[in-house]
Protein backbone atom coordinates (compact mmCIF):
# COMPACT_ATOMS: atom_id res chain seq x y z
CA UNK A 1 0.00 0.00 0.00
CA UNK A 2 1.25 3.20 -0.79
CA UNK A 3 1.69 5.92 1.72
CA UNK A 4 -1.21 6.79 4.11
CA UNK A 5 -3.28 9.95 3.08
CA UNK A 6 -1.63 12.63 5.06
CA UNK A 7 -4.44 15.25 3.95
CA UNK A 8 -7.54 16.65 4.89
CA UNK A 9 -10.47 14.47 4.19
CA UNK A 10 -13.94 16.39 3.18
CA UNK A 11 -17.60 14.43 3.74
CA UNK A 12 -19.54 15.89 1.13
CA UNK A 13 -22.73 13.89 1.24
CA UNK A 14 -26.14 15.46 2.58
CA UNK A 15 -27.38 14.52 5.74
CA UNK A 16 -28.66 10.97 6.68
CA UNK A 17 -26.32 9.41 4.39
CA UNK A 18 -24.28 7.87 6.93
CA UNK A 19 -22.45 11.04 7.64
CA UNK A 20 -22.44 10.39 11.57
CA UNK A 21 -20.83 6.66 11.14
CA UNK A 22 -18.32 7.94 9.05
CA UNK A 23 -17.51 10.83 11.14
CA UNK A 24 -17.52 8.09 14.01
CA UNK A 25 -14.92 5.89 11.60
CA UNK A 26 -12.68 8.82 10.84
CA UNK A 27 -12.36 9.88 14.87
CA UNK A 28 -11.85 6.22 15.39
CA UNK A 29 -8.92 6.33 13.58
CA UNK A 30 -7.32 9.70 14.29
CA UNK A 31 -9.21 12.45 12.67
CA UNK A 32 -9.98 15.46 14.43
CA UNK A 33 -13.70 16.12 12.82
CA UNK A 34 -15.92 18.87 12.77
CA UNK A 35 -19.89 18.15 12.01
CA UNK A 36 -22.32 20.90 11.23
CA UNK A 37 -22.23 24.56 11.96
CA UNK A 38 -24.32 27.06 11.32
CA UNK A 39 -27.11 26.20 13.74
CA UNK A 40 -27.05 29.72 15.46
CA UNK A 41 -26.21 32.07 12.61
CA UNK A 42 -29.45 33.85 10.93
CA UNK A 43 -30.37 32.39 7.61
CA UNK A 44 -29.69 35.68 5.21
CA UNK A 45 -26.48 35.99 7.12
CA UNK A 46 -25.54 32.29 6.52
CA UNK A 47 -26.18 32.52 3.28
CA UNK A 48 -23.87 35.63 3.03
CA UNK A 49 -21.04 34.17 4.82
CA UNK A 50 -20.78 30.08 5.47
CA UNK A 51 -18.13 29.88 2.40
CA UNK A 52 -15.77 31.86 4.88
CA UNK A 53 -16.91 30.43 7.99
CA UNK A 54 -16.02 26.91 6.37
CA UNK A 55 -13.04 27.49 5.63
CA UNK A 56 -11.76 29.27 8.37
CA UNK A 57 -13.09 26.32 10.44
CA UNK A 58 -11.88 23.39 8.50
CA UNK A 59 -8.18 24.97 8.70
CA UNK A 60 -8.75 23.69 12.34
CA UNK A 61 -9.70 19.86 11.30
CA UNK A 62 -8.57 17.09 10.30
CA UNK A 63 -11.89 16.33 8.65
CA UNK A 64 -15.88 17.57 8.15
CA UNK A 65 -19.26 16.08 7.58
CA UNK A 66 -22.76 17.09 7.47
CA UNK A 67 -24.00 20.28 6.98
CA UNK A 68 -23.72 22.70 4.91
CA UNK A 69 -20.26 21.37 4.19
CA UNK A 70 -21.58 19.47 0.72
CA UNK A 71 -22.52 22.72 -0.56
CA UNK A 72 -18.92 24.05 -0.93
CA UNK A 73 -17.29 21.30 -2.02
CA UNK A 74 -15.47 23.01 -4.84
CA UNK A 75 -14.33 25.59 -2.43
CA UNK A 76 -13.06 23.43 -0.29
CA UNK A 77 -11.14 21.71 -2.83
CA UNK A 78 -9.45 24.95 -4.34
CA UNK A 79 -8.57 26.15 -0.73
CA UNK A 80 -6.73 22.79 0.26
CA UNK A 81 -5.34 20.96 -2.70
CA UNK A 82 -4.49 17.06 -2.01
CA UNK A 83 -7.99 16.50 0.12
CA UNK A 84 -9.75 13.70 -0.59
CA UNK A 85 -13.93 13.99 -0.74
CA UNK A 86 -15.95 11.28 0.48
CA UNK A 87 -19.55 11.26 -1.11
CA UNK A 88 -21.94 9.14 1.25
CA UNK A 89 -24.92 7.76 -0.78
CA UNK A 90 -27.95 6.36 -0.22
CA UNK A 91 -30.53 4.82 -2.69
CA UNK A 92 -33.17 8.28 -3.28
CA UNK A 93 -36.34 7.03 -1.93
CA UNK A 94 -34.94 5.67 1.53
CA UNK A 95 -33.23 8.98 1.96
CA UNK A 96 -35.88 10.88 1.35
CA UNK A 97 -38.28 9.14 4.19
CA UNK A 98 -34.87 9.10 6.25
CA UNK A 99 -34.80 12.57 6.37
CA UNK A 100 -38.96 13.16 6.54
CA UNK A 101 -39.28 10.83 9.52
CA UNK A 102 -36.40 12.90 10.97
CA UNK A 103 -37.28 16.64 10.49
CA UNK A 104 -40.89 16.04 9.28
CA UNK A 105 -42.52 19.25 8.84
CA UNK A 106 -40.34 21.39 11.11
CA UNK A 107 -38.63 24.29 9.52
CA UNK A 108 -34.66 24.49 9.31
CA UNK A 109 -32.77 27.42 8.14
CA UNK A 110 -30.17 25.16 7.23
CA UNK A 111 -32.47 22.91 5.16
CA UNK A 112 -33.46 26.72 3.84
CA UNK A 113 -30.10 27.13 2.72
CA UNK A 114 -29.94 24.20 1.54
CA UNK A 115 -32.69 23.35 -0.24
CA UNK A 116 -34.59 27.05 -0.92
CA UNK A 117 -36.00 29.81 1.09
CA UNK A 118 -39.50 27.81 0.29
CA UNK A 119 -38.95 24.76 1.50
CA UNK A 120 -37.78 24.80 5.51
CA UNK A 121 -38.40 21.28 5.91
CA UNK A 122 -38.76 17.94 4.22
CA UNK A 123 -42.44 17.28 4.39
CA UNK A 124 -44.15 18.61 2.07
CA UNK A 125 -41.76 19.57 -0.37
CA UNK A 126 -40.42 16.26 -1.24
CA UNK A 127 -40.21 16.91 -5.23
CA UNK A 128 -37.91 19.54 -4.17
CA UNK A 129 -35.71 17.75 -1.57
CA UNK A 130 -35.29 14.78 -3.80
CA UNK A 131 -34.56 16.97 -7.29
CA UNK A 132 -31.41 18.85 -4.72
CA UNK A 133 -30.46 15.76 -3.86
CA UNK A 134 -30.23 13.82 -6.63
CA UNK A 135 -28.45 17.11 -8.41
CA UNK A 136 -26.15 17.25 -5.78
CA UNK A 137 -24.74 13.77 -6.10
CA UNK A 138 -24.72 14.12 -10.18
CA UNK A 139 -22.97 17.76 -9.85
CA UNK A 140 -19.78 15.99 -7.44
CA UNK A 141 -19.34 12.94 -9.55
CA UNK A 142 -19.32 15.11 -12.62
CA UNK A 143 -16.61 17.37 -10.70
CA UNK A 144 -14.20 14.71 -10.31
CA UNK A 145 -14.98 12.51 -12.97
CA UNK A 146 -11.21 12.97 -14.48
CA UNK A 147 -9.60 12.79 -10.94
CA UNK A 148 -11.16 9.30 -9.44
CA UNK A 149 -8.52 8.99 -6.83
CA UNK A 150 -9.75 11.89 -4.56
CA UNK A 151 -13.53 10.85 -4.61
CA UNK A 152 -14.82 7.59 -2.46
CA UNK A 153 -18.93 7.50 -2.96
CA UNK A 154 -19.67 5.60 -0.05
CA UNK A 155 -22.57 3.71 0.67
CA UNK A 156 -23.27 1.80 4.21
CA UNK A 157 -26.44 0.51 2.97
CA UNK A 158 -24.84 -1.83 0.04
CA UNK A 159 -22.26 -3.25 2.78
CA UNK A 160 -19.13 -0.55 2.30
CA UNK A 161 -17.06 -0.23 5.48
CA UNK A 162 -13.41 -0.49 6.60
CA UNK A 163 -11.40 -1.91 3.64
CA UNK A 164 -13.26 0.92 0.91
CA UNK A 165 -12.17 3.33 3.66
CA UNK A 166 -8.88 1.95 4.44
CA UNK A 167 -8.11 1.68 0.89
CA UNK A 168 -9.57 5.07 -0.31
CA UNK A 169 -7.12 6.72 2.38
CA UNK A 170 -4.03 4.40 1.77
CA UNK A 171 -4.38 3.31 5.56
CA UNK A 172 -3.80 -0.36 6.91
CA UNK A 173 -4.07 0.58 10.30
CA UNK A 174 -8.05 0.47 9.69
CA UNK A 175 -9.93 -2.36 12.33
CA UNK A 176 -11.65 -5.23 11.17
CA UNK A 177 -15.34 -6.85 11.24
CA UNK A 178 -18.45 -4.50 10.82
CA UNK A 179 -18.36 -0.85 9.89
CA UNK A 180 -19.32 1.84 12.63
CA UNK A 181 -23.35 2.23 12.59
CA UNK A 182 -24.28 5.75 14.23
CA UNK A 183 -27.64 6.73 14.76
CA UNK A 184 -29.52 3.31 12.94
CA UNK A 185 -32.68 2.55 14.29
CA UNK A 186 -31.72 -0.33 16.36
CA UNK A 187 -29.02 2.07 17.76
CA UNK A 188 -31.60 5.02 18.73
CA UNK A 189 -33.99 2.25 20.18
CA UNK A 190 -31.30 1.66 22.67
CA UNK A 191 -30.53 4.79 24.01
CA UNK A 192 -34.61 5.60 24.13
CA UNK A 193 -34.88 2.08 26.11
CA UNK A 194 -31.70 3.48 28.09
CA UNK A 195 -33.49 6.68 29.29
CA UNK A 196 -36.62 5.17 29.85
CA UNK A 197 -35.07 2.83 32.05
CA UNK A 198 -33.04 5.46 34.07
CA UNK A 199 -36.95 7.60 34.29
CA UNK A 200 -38.21 4.78 35.32
CA UNK A 201 -35.87 4.18 38.52
CA UNK A 202 -35.84 7.97 39.31
CA UNK A 203 -39.76 7.55 39.28
CA UNK A 204 -40.30 9.75 36.75
CA UNK A 205 -43.96 8.80 34.88
CA UNK A 206 -43.84 7.87 31.45
CA UNK A 207 -47.13 8.14 30.74
CA UNK A 208 -46.53 10.37 28.20
CA UNK A 209 -43.61 8.39 26.75
CA UNK A 210 -45.34 5.73 25.96
CA UNK A 211 -48.21 7.46 23.83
Amino acid sequence: MSEPHSGKVFCIGFQKTGTSSLRDALAQIGYRVCGVFGRDVPLDELRATFVERGLEIAKEYDAVEDMPWPLMFRELDRAFPGSKFILTIRETDRWYRSIANHFGDNPYHIQQLTYGDDAPAPVGHEARYREVYDAHNETVREYFADRPGDLLEFWLERGHGWKELGDFLSRDDVPEGQFVHTNSQKQRGTIFNRIRGRLIRMGVPLKSMDG
